[in-house]
């Protein structure tokens, strides 16, 4: 296909998601069933247009004086992928499948208009809701943090130290230019690339079928590692979805002690079962009832709550949600996390520690809840993880937004990482 005829995709998808108020995702792959001539290199740029498209839906269809499909992927080939309206014309002169053609108003709007003109929550690329949120969590930096929110993610790897260490892994994948990351200590990272331009699948290596690696954000991996399991711990991952963190916590255990893996959710929790057998893990119990964990009340040395959130801090990868997200949900999150966090304490020994972790950014999901909850329990108090920090990552590495209170939120801003909330509050003994 050309370029008119992956816009016009592209144009498609973005209308079915408008109309139908459905994953971008299941958008993507029903219009590539439906058009099965189109090649992975076509299905990659028309899914680039439309990510890119949605990172950035206000900001582009201020600047274009429109928010049709079509605007906004005209806005993404001209802000993004280095077009102009002349070599835009030019490119679909004797296309057929090119889309419509920049009306004059379009033209005029995006030649005239300056961003810095617009709304701050439209600068910021946010729902304009969430834009006091946002000034509480960061401050005079909010802006800025919200643009990287809008920014194309990188392919994140984690070497599973199991079987693999890094520099083996990142020679393997030497052709997919992987290099090892900043903060993450077994952590790889494969740029995000430009345009139309696809992220290799390093999943079809055979170096991943071998458990050499799983792909997982730094992010992840850095709050599993501040969770500093020791070798002989019992440690309970208490909403431990598909294992990202429950592999990367046995792999610092060195397949020494307990991980508990447990999730209300067993759907979430069913790709546990192959990626522990990939890694070849074996001290992982998995759990898909909570009466199997009732033997475990006060004996456990770590407690994990990666406590189901909002997903602020992943708009980079799923920035549909962005504008599905409403005052509803995330009222509906916090009371879920009050619940995980009320159950999951049950499981902490004297002395041991409950930690508190969300993809989120919105304080109403993170400091306010672990400051409540504490409130609530006087048993359990947070614990500064600044000198963690530096013991782990060392001086040098990105620093994280630190509270006074010792708790910390990455972002792509501070950390080049998506968005995550990480606190630990001790139990008193």
């Amino acid at each position: 296909m050309r370029l008119g005829g992956r816009v016009t995709g592209a144009i498609e998808v973005l209308a079915d998601i408008e109309a139908r108020k459905r994953p971008v995702a299941d958008a993507l792959k029903d219009w590539g069933l439906a058009h099965r001539f189109a090649g992975s290199g076509d299905r990659a740029a028309i899914g680039n247009i439309v990510y890119d498209a949605l990172r950035m839906r206000l900001s582009h269809a201020w600047l274009m004086d429109d928010e049709s499909p079509v605007a906004l992927a005209y806005a993404v080939l001209l802000r993004q992928w280095g077009f102009t309206t002349e070599t835009l014309a030019a490119e679909f002169a004797d296309d057929k499948f090119a889309p419509p053609a920049l009306t004059d108003a379009h033209i005029a709007a995006f030649s005239s208009r300056n961003l810095d003109d617009a709304p701050l929550h439209v600068q910021g690329d946010i729902p304009d809701w969430v834009q006091p949120s946002f000034e509480t969590n960061f401050g005079d930096n909010w802006l800025s943090e919200a643009k990287a929110l809008a920014d194309r993610p990188t392919l994140d790897l984690r070497a599973n130290t199991l079987k693999a260490n890094r520099d083996k892994v990142v020679k393997a994948l030497e052709r997919s230019g992987a290099k090892a990351a900043t903060i993450a200590r077994n952590g790889i990272r494969i740029a995000a690339g430009e345009g139309a331009s696809r992220l290799p699948n390093v999943t079809a290596e055979l170096s991943f079928q071998k458990g050499w690696f799983e792909v997982q954000d730094e992010g992840s991996q850095i709050v599993a590692d501040l969770v500093q399991p020791g070798e002989h711990n019992q440690v309970l991952d208490y909403c431990a979805g598909g294992g990202g963190k429950t592999l990367a916590m046995s792999a610092a255990m060195n397949n020494k002690g307990q991980v508990h893996a447990y999730d209300a959710d067993r759907k979430r929790l069913a790709p546990i079962i192959e990626r522990l057998r990939r890694a070849g893990t074996r001290n992982v119990q998995v759990h898909d009832d909570p009466r199997q964990l009732d033997a475990l009340r006060e004996k456990l040395d770590a407690v994990l709550v990666d406590a189901p959130c909002t997903g602020t801090g992943t708009w980079r990868r799923r920035p549909d949600t962005k504008w599905r997200l409403t005052q509803k949900n995330l009222d509906e999150r916090i009371s879920q996390q009050q619940d995980a966090l009320g159950e999951a304490a049950k499981f902490v020994k004297p002395g041991g520690a409950l930690l508190y972790v969300t993809c989120s950014v919105l304080p109403e999901e993170n400091d306010r809840q672990v400051e409540r909850f504490c409130a609530e329990n006087p048993a359990f108090a947070i614990t500064s993880v600044a000198d963690d920090w530096t013991k782990i990552f060392g001086a040098q590495a990105p620093r994280p937004r630190v509270t006074d209170a010792g708790t910390i939120t990455l972002s792509p801003a501070s950390t080049d990482t998506d968005g995550f909330f990480f606190c630990r509050m001790q139990r008193k003994v």
